[in-house]
């Protein structure tokens, strides 16, 4: 899978939602720890702005899509927005250790 990028805002009352949104996916991937899936959550510095980037090497389009935490995520997601997601599909020029510490 070509890795992507999906940025978008939320609105300020539904910060804390999304935010645990996010959370509960990220539970649900630490208990089943999917090889070969890699997925980042960031809150931009405004404080309403959401980053996410997902690589999945086994090459499955869509696979985070099959997880119940990431459909409950995204099924208000719009509802929840200002300005709605946009999917960047990335072209990897280069990495080293990628956000260590995780």
């Amino acid at each position: 899978m070509t890795p992507v990028m999906v940025r978008y805002r939320v609105k300020p009352d539904r910060v804390a939602e999304n935010e645990r949104y996010i959370k509960k996916v990220f539970e649900q991937l630490d208990d089943e720890r999917p090889t070969g899936l890699s997925y980042a959550s960031f809150k931009l510095g405004d404080g309403v702005s959401f980053m996410h980037i997902v690589s999945d090497v086994t090459d499955q389009d869509g696979r985070l899509s099959g997880f119940p935490a990431f459909r409950e995520f995204t099924a208000a997601i719009v509802e929840r927005c200002d300005e709605p997601p946009v999917v960047t599909r990335l072209e990897k020029i280069g990495s080293f250790r990628a956000f260590i510490g995780d």
